[in-house]
């Protein structure tokens, strides 16, 4: 996986919080945003700009149980990754755990390597899934279909397979611009017979798909010998994950 994945740590443990905030952001994979209560949790994912890749919610906080606050999120069409964490490791907590709608439960103590290995496999999950739905500037970007849409003009592109998979590695790159030996690396496999050439191809084509001015790109920008994603070059549309 490439880019960091922002992440929403709930739990009332301020340390454990700063510990698990501090190790998500060490290789550079993982960005941090930390919740002591369910309110807040609930706020930061109801506010319009947040994006989180992911959720860890403990079990047990002031206001509340982790396991109904996922179960209601569930209910409110948050599909992204929930993993609870909890000092009770019962077989009947665990189980209350997953049918409230949890990907995957780990108990306290743990190890920080396990829960990161764990975090990855369900994010490697999501992000092949049919619930997987990105924000792209003005664009709702659904992977699996192979589509962008556009919700403010009602219009709908359809992508090829190589476009969503350019599309989707940018995507997950953030603001960091990918090397076109990279990008195509990562695309096409260690082809010889494939070329820069052939990338640049695919972008063109993609600009003519997404941009307003195809000749003036403001979302897909060329910088750095690569390119980039621009979500601030065009107006943006919220989407709810």
């Amino acid at each position: 996986m490439t880019g960091e994945h922002p992440i929403l740590v709930v739990d009332d443990d301020a340390a454990l919080r700063a510990t698990l905030a501090e190790q998500l952001a060490v290789d550079g994979e993982f960005t941090a945003v930390e919740a002591a209560t369910l309110a807040d949790a609930e706020t930061l994912l109801g506010t319009g700009g947040n994006r989180f890749d992911a959720v860890i919610l403990d079990l047990r906080l002031p206001d509340g149980d982790g396991r109904d606050f996922c179960a209601r999120l569930r209910r409110q069409g948050l599909k992204i990754p929930i993993i609870i964490l909890t000092g009770a490791d019962q077989e009947a907590d665990v189980v209350q755990g997953l049918d409230s709608g949890a990907n995957d439960y780990i108990a306290k103590p743990f190890r920080l390597a396990e829960l990161l290995a764990r975090l990855r496999a369900q994010l490697r999950i999501f992000e092949n899934s049919e619930d997987a739905v990105f924000a792209i500037g003005p664009y709702t970007f659904r992977p699996a279909a192979k589509l962008l849409q556009e919700p403010g003009r009602s219009r709908r592109i359809r992508l090829t397979e190589k476009e969503t998979a350019i599309l989707k590695f940018l995507y997950r790159s953030g603001s960091r611009p990918v090397a076109r030996q990279v990008l195509l690396n990562e695309v096409w496999g260690y082809n010889a017979a494939v070329t820069t050439h052939t990338l640049e191809t695919h972008i063109y084509r993609l600009r003519q798909k997404i941009e307003p001015d195809p000749t003036r790109a403001q979302l897909l920008i060329t910088e750095g010998g690569g390119y980039r994603l621009n979500p601030q070059g065009l107006p943006q549309t919220r989407v709810t994950p």
